[in-house]
Order: structure tokens, then C-alpha cells, then sequence
């Protein structure tokens, strides 16, 4: 199933989040975001020469959209992480499954269609509440407003991961998808890192100096968000949306296997009832779509039978 792309690429952001905990420790959320998106470019732009694809696009604003709308999600999350318990901000993050389940549903209802899955909405549903068992995230009162930040980054990213699914739908391969949204990251970390007001807490611009062990980093962030993020572009063009969506979840099941190990993080019952919650509607959720897709498709044709869009949007 196309959909466990996604599970792949949730293990590999999870190993990508262990770099940046490390690397935060030397640079700036700007930086590390710059070199991200240097290490993307260069290493597609070498794929896309070797394999003798083309930068060529007839989709220029979509990418573009794909792009903006993403970056500004993930610097809206760091503005929220930064302002929040980590517990609560990543869980406001985590909420972009509700969101593209709300817009498929809106976009069914708004088109009088009688699509919406609600197998697979109640499937992400419980992996949320599976999340905030675990994180049990909680803000005061006077962190409204980079709560409502931590939310909007995650409708805005539910929007991007959309954006993905219809690029994909148009024809466009995941190495030029990713490609371009690495240039928009690269741009967008230089302005952040010039700026640094930009960012909380930010300072007067001055590079970080380097180490072995920070080339080192970087370059795994780099390297290990570009191969999660052609895993997720694949899952979204070729698999299930909400599927997917729910797939999303278990990266926060493998960063708290990461902290157990890495950091000595202890997790309580109440904890691992939320790991447990999480992968049990994963699992329900793909023999859901299973168990669909193996039923005939009455009254389609074998083009819409086997468009992996067409149903959901």
C-alpha cells in the first residue's frame, strides 16, 4: 500500500528531529533551517542531473503555494515551540490530520458528494486523543495567542500536504515537488537568519561557527528530511489521504522511542496507553482501506477505480 510511505517517512523525520534537538544546541532555528534546504537542493538538483530529469515545470504557482504555505507552517511551529511546552505545541502541530480531514469533508459537502470516509476520520480522531494522552499538552491562559499560532501551523500544513497530493495528481514527480519546496526552505532560512528578529528570542545576525560534529548534523538533517520528505510526497500522491494523515502520527511515537533511548525520557502507563491508542488506529485505519479497496468499484471506470485522488477530493 502507497499509504506506509508515510510510515517510512514518520521514522526518518523522527531521526531528522533528534539532529535538530542536537544541533539547536549550536545554531539557530534559521540556520538550521538554511542549511536544510542547501542540503535538499544540492542533493536533488544532483539526482535530477544524473537521472536526467528536468527543474522544468508547467506548475510554477503551485509549487510556489506548496512552498510558502509550508515554510510559514514550520515557522509558525517554531514560533509556537518556542512559546509553549514543547508537549503542547508539538500536539497543536499534530492536529493537521483534523484539518485535512475538515476540508475533505467541507470539500464533499460543498459538492453534494457522499465521499467523506468516516471509517478513517474516527481512526484519526482517536490517534489525536492516542497524542495528547501521551504529550498531555497544557498552556496558561496568558499563551493564547502562540496557541492559536501552534493551531494555525497545523491547518497550514494541512493545507501544504493537500497542495502535495495535487501536484501529484497533475503529473509532478516527488524529486521536483521536493526540489522546490528545498529552495523555498533555503530562501526562507537566509531571510531568517539575516533577520533574526524574525524568529523568537532572535539576535543581531552572526554565523555559527562550525564543528565536525555541526557539519555532521546538518548534513543529516539535510539528507534525512529529503528522503522523508520524498517518502511523504509519494504517500500523498499515490496512497489514501487519510490514511496517510493517520500514518503521520506514529512519527510521535518513534521521537518518544528516540527519547527513551537517547535522552533517558521515562514513560509512564498513561504514556504508553497513548503509544498503544496511536498504532491501533494506524493499524485500523490501513485494514480499513484494505478492505475497501479490495471491494469492486461498481459503476467506475477503471481510470477513476484506480485514481488515488478522485475519491477523496
Amino acid at each position: 500500500m502507497q499509504s506506509l510511505w508515510m510510515l517510512f517517512a514518520s521514522f526518518v523525520f523522527s531521526i531528522m528531529g533528534v539532529c535538530v534537538k542536537i544541533a539547536s544546541q549550536t545554531y539557530s532555528i534559521a540556520e538550521i533551517v538554511m542549511y536544510r534546504g542547501l542540503v535538499g537542493t544540492v542533493f536533488l538538483a544532483g539526482l535530477i542531473a544524473v537521472r536526467g530529469g528536468t527543474f522544468r515545470t508547467s506548475l510554477p504557482w503551485h509549487h510556489a503555494w506548496r512552498g510558502i504555505v509550508g515554510v510559514v507552517a514550520l515557522w509558525m511551529w517554531f514560533f509556537a515551540i518556542g512559546e509553549l511546552p514543547i508537549a503542547t505545541g508539538m500536539t497543536l502541530n499534530y492536529m493537521s490530520p483534523i484539518w485535512i480531514a475538515a476540508i475533505l469533508f467541507t470539500v464533499g459537502w460543498w459538492r453534494g458528494q457522499n465521499r467523506f470516509e468516516w471509517g478513517l476520520a474516527a481512526a484519526i480522531a482517536f490517534s489525536f486523543i492516542g497524542v495528547t494522552i501521551l504529550l498531555r499538552p497544557s498552556f496558561q491562559a496568558s499563551q493564547w495567542f502562540p496557541g492559536l499560532v501552534g493551531l494555525g501551523s497545523g491547518f497550514l500544513s494541512a493545507l501544504a500536504y493537500l497542495q502535495v497530493k495535487k501536484l501529484g495528481q497533475m503529473g509532478e514527480p516527488e524529486y521536483r515537488v521536493v526540489f522546490y519546496f528545498s529552495v523555498t526552505g533555503l530562501l526562507a532560512g537566509i531571510a531568517g537568519a539575516i533577520f533574526g528578529g524574525l524568529t523568537p528570542g532572535g539576535k543581531d545576525f552572526t554565523w555559527s561557527a562550525h564543528s565536525a560534529q555541526g557539519l555532521a548534523l546538518l548534513l543529516s538533517i539535510g539528507v534525512t528530511a529529503t528522503v522523508a520528505q520524498m517518502a511523504m510526497t509519494r504517500a500523498y500522491r499515490l496512497g489514501k489521504t487519510l490514511v496517510t494523515a493517520n500514518l503521520q502520527y506514529t512519527g510521535i511515537v518513534f521521537s518518544s522511542i528516540w527519547g527513551i533511548l537517547i535522552w533517558g525520557d521515562v514513560l509512564d502507563w498513561m504514556g504508553w496507553i497513548g503509544i498503544s491508542i496511536i498504532l491501533a488506529s494506524g493499524l485500523a485505519a490501513t485494514y480499513y482501506n484494505s478492505r475497501k479497496a479490495a471491494a469492486p468499484s461498481a459503476g467506475k471506470s477503471v481510470a477513476e477505480a484506480n485514481d488515488p485522488i478522485a475519491t477523496e477530493v
